[in-house]
């Protein structure tokens, strides 16, 4: 079983989860696992990232490696740049006291599980006799919006886009280029300070991003999350689109056969696709997750409600800038909010209960087991720990939004009840 590794990388609180003895022993374990080669390592905007990126790069070079540090990087730019391995000092969309690192291998690729596990047996190993070195590159993050612009890009002459940048990675990039295709931009939350990541603003709070194109009579607004592998939109109008809508509306444009999903997928998409012809695979919540199952079906996009969205042509793992122009292409001349509503949507009605331990019982799982039976269909409920944060996450999905919520009560009172 892994201690630190979750859903995504190891993360916590600077100082107390996380501290730099431990980013110095992941970066010596990795470097370590993966044969003390080349790692490029990127951070987001967090006043914790010099600090971090410094101690793990000590520890490559204790193992003998050599860290390529690329500065403030969104998370996919170091996917696709990865040497040996690549490393993203991130804890993504979390508040801006948390950090984490995240580990792709030489193709870009989220570690598995097992490989996790490995790199946490080799925590306490000795730094190697022969220390390697620490170099920094600095042209990383425009050779990485060239290869966006052109896999990915289009002709945005005459739309006007609202842009929420979480302080975060995406800052500079995305505002410039959404305007380098010929877009009329309005940019906000891009002056990142250290402590104002994900704070009021981004992928995780719409708010912001409702009111400006609203107020700027913006044709669409996007948000992306402190490290930029998220991304989820706001239609003229100021209403919501999601990961799911965002998913169905790029499944037809691209005309695939097989998307993939998690279980958190509003059954409204899954109606579409078969409508469609689509096949859906669903996965467990985590992009890593999607990404596995994609290249297992050998299969082109896939996603999260949350904002994760993959298209594996031309790219190597999810990527919000890349989401949000392919969401652009694949209006061909409608309105979002007409590119939305091919996708019927189910009420979902959540809640988030804090615990201290992140676990479910048998008899627990049994009950809502039994509850989706009875259910056919008709409805659902859905029960998981959070993979980075210490909550039980509950879904309740029905046709009416006071269905769904009379079940969230339910199933949160059982919940409750469970731990008490």
């Amino acid at each position: 079983m892994r201690r630190y590794f979750g859903t995504d990388g190891v993360r916590g609180i600077v100082g107390e989860q996380l501290t730099p003895d431990l980013v110095e022993r992941l970066g010596r374990a990795a470097a370590l696992w993966s044969g003390g080669g080349r790692v490029f390592i990127g951070r987001d905007t967090r006043g914790s990232g010099p600090m971090l990126e410094e101690a793990f790069a000590d520890g490559v070079a204790s193992a003998g490696g050599n860290a390529v540090l690329g500065g403030v990087l969104p998370t996919p730019a170091v996917a696709l740049l990865a040497l040996d391995l690549g490393a993203v000092i991130s804890a993504s969309h979390n508040p801006p006291e948390y950090n984490g690192v995240k580990l792709f291998d030489g193709a870009g690729q989220k570690l598995t599980d097992a490989s996790e596990e490995e790199i946490e047996a080799l925590l306490d190993e000795a730094p190697a006799g022969n220390p390697g070195s620490v170099d920094h590159v600095g042209v990383a993050a425009e050779s990485y919006m060239e290869h966006i612009l052109e896999r990915f890009g289009s002709p945005l002459g005459g739309l006007k886009v609202a842009v929420d940048c979480a302080n975060g990675a995406y800052s500079h990039i995305a505002p410039s280029a959404f305007r380098r295709l010929g877009a009329d931009v309005t940019a906000f939350a891009d002056h990142p300070d250290g402590a104002n990541i994900n704070v009021g603003c981004g992928a995780t709070d719409l708010a912001a991003l409702q009111r400006t194109v609203l107020e700027t009579g913006s044709d669409l607004g996007v948000a992306f999350d402190g490290d930029g592998d998220r991304m989820l939109a706001v239609d003229g109008a100021g209403q919501v689109v999601d990961g799911d809508q965002i998913i169905a509306i790029l499944a037809l444009h691209l005309k695939v056969e097989v998307v993939v999903v998690t279980v958190m997928t509003n059954l409204g998409f899954h109606r579409l696709m078969a409508d469609n012809g689509v096949r859906v695979v669903t996965t467990d919540v985590g992009d890593r997750y999607v990404l596995e199952a994609l290249r297992r079906e050998n299969a082109l996009l896939g996603g999260e409600q949350s904002g994760h969205v993959i298209c594996l042509d031309g790219h190597v793992t999810g990527d919000g800038l890349a989401a949000a122009l392919l969401l652009c292409r694949a209006l061909e001349g409608r309105t979002l909010a007409e590119a939305a509503a091919v996708m019927p949507r189910f009420a979902q009605v959540k809640e988030n209960l804090r615990v201290q331990v992140r676990e479910l019982s048998d008899d627990l799982l049994a009950e809502v087991q039994t509850l989706n039976r009875e259910l056919d269909g008709t409805a659902r409920v859905i029960v998981r720990p959070s993979g980075t944060e210490p909550l039980i996450r509950i879904l309740a999905e029905a046709e009416n939004e006071e269905e769904a919520a009379s079940l969230c009560g339910k199933v949160t009172a059982l919940v409750r009840r469970e731990l008490g």
